[in-house]
């Protein structure tokens, strides 16, 4: 079983390649952002405490995205992997995450992380929130403060898994078929 995270600051483009990266492997997109759109969405009590943390450029509480990820863990569980999109955030996130994995007889394959320019970051999540609407992606500070909150909390995760043997660096500006491509490669090297 192939499970992958993909890793990368808010605008990298996760989920654009991902979306390229399940057609080509056959994996379970686990988007914690699209999850947690959707509990928002519903109006549910988990989105209500998420969407008050998200709208300020925050993460949210550990417990609602580990038991949102074992949902769709278990519902999946004979599928051909899993991309992580989103997730883990923290190392207790990763820890939990394996935790959790191990619990299922899975671990994760390897993280590949799309490396891109802050000032690309900001330039393409504003773009984005023009056409989608999100409000988290049409205000510049929030923005930067998400990018922010992804370097003091989410960066430390590069050494998680590189000292796993787990960490593949992947050029994440150019085209998206560049980008598609390098991803490719980084997974064949975890292979």
């Amino acid at each position: 079983m192939l499970n992958i995270v993909l890793f990368g600051a808010p605008g990298a483009g996760k989920g654009t390649q991902a979306a390229k990266l399940i057609e080509r492997y056959n994996l379970v997109h686990l988007s914690t952002g699209d999850m947690l759109r959707r509990e928002i969405a519903r109006g549910t009590e988990r989105g209500d405490i998420a969407k008050r943390l998200i709208n300020n450029g925050n993460l949210a509480p550990d417990n609602i995205v580990m038991a949102m990820i074992e949902e769709k863990v278990k519902e999946h569980a004979s599928s051909e992997g899993f991309i992580f999109d989103g997730f883990p955030r923290t190392i207790p996130q990763a820890e939990m995450l394996d935790a959790m994995l191990l619990e299922h007889d899975l671990n994760v394959t390897g993280m590949i992380a799309l490396n891109v320019p802050e000032d690309e970051l900001v330039r393409r999540l504003l773009e984005r929130g023009k056409l989608s609407g999100r409000a988290d992606d049409q205000n510049e500070e929030i923005i930067r403060n998400r990018i922010t909150v992804y370097h003091e909390k989410t960066a430390p995760l590069l050494s998680y898994y590189a000292e796993k043997g787990k960490h593949v660096p992947t050029k994440g500006t150019g085209n998206v078929d560049e980008i598609f491509f390098n991803l490719c490669a980084a997974i064949e090297q975890l292979r």
